[in-house]
């Protein structure tokens, strides 16, 4: 694990974004707004709080990372190149025919992805059972659960969310990207979510909620996190979708669409200028 300046976590995140971008365009086809968004978060765990060893993917001291909202593993593999774990040239084979950087992630492809993933919530379920096993082993790692609010809408959630409370996994680390939006419009429209605060203390979680494109909250939240003790934790990070690009911001249209060559090009142009006031 490499620890950087807010500075230099922040300019990571504008990388892993401009790469997302670039991923899109060539694929033509895949999930914007999400990746986007969750670009601080990832460059915060990969670049300041998880332990990982590129070189050695299978590791046994490494913190595990769950991605249940697989459709947004751009940001992942942007995240995950950005770290060393394989070329960033590969990231332009994303969707390609034989390539190894799937429209979901699968974990006999890649190394370094810890969970096939693409059912929503079942990322919750597989997330909670590592947790479940590191304790039961007595191992200090930590399990970091990706999910999203939309997926707060699958029963299967809250199974894994009563599992974990009930068995204090305070070694499980769940951050939701609140970004309000999910394929078919706004989450609030589809099915309201709050008050998800109560609803998770319900459960016995112990809840953080901060502005999750803001780099400094996000690493409190992660060592307020490391703190608690006897309950698993949910930080909501609060997000606006497609982060960084002025036409995507917001725009629950953009939750499945790529851009094309024009968008992307006005989109880069956007992240770079972004990038030298950083």
């Amino acid at each position: 694990m490499q620890q950087l300046s807010i500075k230099d976590l922040k300019l990571k995140a504008n990388d892993i974004r401009q790469d997302i971008i670039r991923m899109l365009a060539e694929a033509k086809s895949g999930h914007s707004a999400g990746p986007l968004d969750m670009a601080d978060v990832f460059a915060a765990l990969y670049f300041g709080v998880m332990n990982y060893d590129p070189k050695n993917p299978t590791w046994n001291e490494r913190d595990r990372l769950v991605l249940s909202c697989g459709h947004i593993c751009p940001v992942l593999y942007a995240t995950m190149a950005e770290a060393g774990y394989f070329p960033k040239e590969e990231l332009l084979t994303l969707r390609k025919l034989g390539t190894r950087l799937q429209g979901h992630p699968h974990n006999l492809e890649l190394p370094g992805i810890e969970t096939s993933s693409g059912p929503l919530s079942q990322g919750s379920s597989q997330a909670v059972g590592m947790a479940l096993g590191l304790k039961m082993d007595g191992k200090p790692n930590y399990v970091y659960l990706i999910v999203s609010d939309g997926e707060q809408d699958e029963g299967q959630t809250w199974e894994a969310v009563m599992l974990a409370g009930k068995n204090h996994l305070d070694n499980l680390i769940a951050i939701m990207d609140r970004n309000r939006i999910q394929i078919d419009g706004n989450t609030e429209n589809v099915m309201p979510l709050d008050d998800l605060r109560a609803k998770y203390e319900a459960f016995n979680w112990n809840v953080i909620e901060i502005d999750g494109n803001n780099m400094e909250e996000i690493l409190k939240a992660f060592a307020d996190a490391k703190q608690v003790k006897g309950k698993p934790i949910m930080i909501v990070a609060n997000t606006l979708a497609g982060k960084g690009v002025s036409f995507m911001e917001g725009d629950y249209k953009w939750h499945g669409n790529p851009p094309n060559k024009e968008q992307a090009e006005k989109a880069l142009d956007e992240l770079s200028m972004e990038r030298e006031k950083i």
